[in-house]
Formats: structure tokens, C-alpha cells, sequence
């Protein structure tokens, strides 16, 4: 959307200002690089349970949400929880950070403080996302509007052929952000500004020709050293696996609706560990009876599906929750499904993606 097409505020959720869903107020805690403390996991569980559906619901951006939060006292809890650094920037702290880079995730809490310090940036747009990318190319991958992948910033996912050591990336995105303000007009996002290059001010750095990375988003799912990335089951968190994963230490939600956990992980918790789990490359948004605009229980249809490539089900043409990489887009209709735009019935949508992820595989070879 162009940001002459603009016809009403941005009203990205938070704590303080919870959407309107069918299945009562959701509330979007953010979680800047993802990093979470075993307390606060603990505190994150409890409030699912006492205020609101009792799950945590991982978003794409390596948020959680709280759904049905219909008795009051969240703000209380997670502030004394810690979860909310500085009420005025609560919906602004949108930061990625990949899970297994120690600069990005060092950078990631450097760039919140700094964020929240400065009373001007409160003023972003809750759309706007910053990425931290150890050079991994995961999270540069992700959509972000400025990012800052091991020296290289990237405008819109793009290079900009400005190189920045890591003691001066904060204050480069920091600037970048400042620079957006004066600059968006009714804009949202950086790219739907006609010229990004004023961004870049005086951002001291060294200039080179601009180059394309390769990306690779998703952590791999199971053991990773003395770690181990799980993944509910599409997103949902129930309030006990949460709490096992706390047992087991501090951790990562990352954007793929998955978690690091920086602990030995106990047995049995329901969370998938298998990196052949047929569900993994399959997300959808929370559908009926969650989201009155939705056309179908997309996940319930969704968990009907065996083997398929990387899908995301959709209610409706909002695409809530839809990855930012590639995928087939499966969209519900009134009496059906549109797989990437064509008309499929629910009973054919198992062998329609079946017979899309084996012509994929066999492209693949």
C-alpha cells in the first residue's frame, strides 16, 4: 500500500492499546532481538493464564501476543515483570536479532536502550522494524527497514553500500530512524518512500558499491549445542510448555514462530523437535473463531495437511502473520481455498500442496 493510499491510523497493538478481536482484547508484548529471561517467561505464562486464554501466541516478528485478555491488570504485571522498559515506546521496540549471533543479540539490547532513551523515536510507526544480522542472513530476510547485517545497512532489504563497524551500529539506526521520522509524510514503512537515500545522512561509515546477500531464515529446529530449537505447534504456546521452557532457562523467540532455549529442555512438552515434523513449514493466521473477518477455520483445515512446502493459510485478504520469504499463499474463500490463486475446495487441499511440495522438491534437485 502506498502512503498516499492511506485512509487511517497506524494501530499496531500493545499493552496499552489492545485490539479488538472476536475472541476478545489482544495484547502484542514486544521482545526486542527476541531474548527473554526465564522470570519473565514465567510472568508472560501466568498473565495467559489469570488474564487472558492461557497460551502465547508467537508472532512473525519474534513478538508474543495475549489473546482474550478481558480482565484488567496486564500493564501492571508485565511492567513489574520488566517487559515494559518505557510505556511511551511500547509499540515501537520492534527489533530483530539472530538467535545464535552474540553481537546481534548484544546490539539488540543496546539498540532497545537507546531506542527508548530518546523521546522522539516514540513517535515511529509500530510498523517500523529494525533487524540486527550477525551475517548469517536470517533475520536480513525478514522485511526489516533498516538493518544492520554484520557492517552492512540495509535500507528496505536492500544494500546501501554503507559499511559501519558493530561500536557505531546503534547509532547508524538510530540516525536512520530520526531521518525516517522527518521524511515519512504518511508513510509507515521505508519502502514507500519514493527516495531512501536522504536516510543515510551523515552516517558516518565507509562507502562501497552495493551488494545482494543471500538470505536463509529459519533456525533449524532440534539440538543445537548445548540448545535446543523448538516450535509449537502454529504459533500457539500453551501457558505449561511456556513454563518448561523457563524451567529450562532464558531463551529466544525468533521470528519463525520458533524458540531457542538456552537450557536441557525436559521431555514430553508437546513442542515440535523434529526438523522433519511435516507442520513446520506451514503457518496461519489464528482464523474463525479467533478474527471475525476471517472465512474458515484456517487452522483446523491447516492441521488437516500432511506433507507441503512452505504455506501460509490465511482467513482473509489481510494475510495476518504471512512470512516475509517465499511461500504458497493459501487463502480462504466462501467456499474454499485459493492456492496461489487458484480455487481449490477443502478436500483437495492436502493432494493440491502434496503435488506442489514434491514438483518443488524435484526442482530442487
Amino acid at each position: 500500500m502506498s502512503a498516499s493510499a492511506r485512509v487511517r491510523a497506524d494501530a499496531c497493538p500493545g499493552v496499552f492499546a489492545t485490539h479488538d478481536a472476536a475472541d476478545g482484547p489482544l495484547a502484542r508484548v514486544r521482545l526486542p532481538g527476541g531474548a527473554i529471561t526465564a522470570d519473565r517467561f514465567r510472568a508472560l505464562a501466568d498473565a495467559a493464564d489469570d488474564l487472558g486464554d492461557g497460551a502465547l501466541h508467537l508472532t512473525s516478528r519474534g513478538n508474543v501476543q495475549l489473546r482474550g485478555v478481558t480482565r484488567p491488570g496486564l500493564a501492571t504485571r508485565l511492567s513489574a515483570a520488566g517487559l515494559l522498559p518505557s510505556p511511551s515506546h511500547e509499540r515501537v521496540r520492534n527489533i530483530l536479532a539472530s538467535p545464535l549471533s552474540d553481537v546481534a543479540q548484544e546490539l539488540a539490547a543496546a539498540l532497545d536502550k537507546a531506542l527508548c532513551a530518546d523521546p522522539e523515536l516514540a513517535e515511529l510507526p509500530g510498523r517500523f522494524l529494525f533487524a540486527l544480522d550477525g551475517g548469517q542472513g536470517d533475520v536480513a530476510g525478514e522485511g526489516a527497514d533498516v538493518c544492520w547485517r554484520d557492517g552492512a545497512v540495509l535500507l528496505a532489504g536492500e544494500d546501501t553500500g554503507l559499511r559501519v563497524g558493530p561500536e557505531h551500529a546503534v547509532d547508524a539506526l538510530i540516525s536512520i530512524a530520526r531521518a525516517f521520522l522527518g521524511a515519512r509524510g504518511a508513510a509507515w514503512r521505508v519502502s514507500e518512500l519514493p527516495d531512501t537515500e536522504p536516510l543515510l545522512g551523515d552516517v558516518p561509515g565507509e562507502r562501497t558499491r552495493p551488494e545482494i546477500f543471500a538470505t536463509k531464515p529459519g533456525l533449524p529446529i532440534g539440538p543445537i549445542g548445548d540448545a535446543v530449537a523448538v516450535a509449537p505447534v502454529f504459533g500457539r504456546l500453551t501457558s505449561a510448555q511456556a513454563r518448561a521452557i523457563a524451567r529450562a532457562g532464558d531463551a529466544v523467540v525468533t521470528p519463525w514462530r520458533s524458540i531457542l532455549v538456552l537450557g536441557p529442555l525436559e521431555a514430553d512438552t508437546g513442542l515440535i523437535t523434529d526438523p522433519d515434523e511435516p507442520s513446520l513449514g506451514i503457518s496461519a493466521c489464528i482464523g474463525r473463531p479467533g478474527c471475525a473477518k476471517s472465512l474458515a477455520d484456517v487452522r483446523a483445515d491447516a492441521s488437516r495437511v500432511g506433507k507441503a512446502p512452505r504455506a501460509h493459510f490465511a482467513g482473509c485478504e489481510r494475510r495476518c502473520g504471512k512470512p516475509a520469504h517465499e511461500h504458497v499463499d493459501v487463502l480462504a474463500t466462501e467456499d474454499g481455498y485459493l492456492v496461489d490463486g487458484a480455487f481449490v475446495p477443502v478436500g483437495e487441499l492436502a493432494r493440491t500442496l502434496a503435488e506442489k511440495d514434491s514438483a518443488e522438491s524435484k526442482g530442487q534437485q
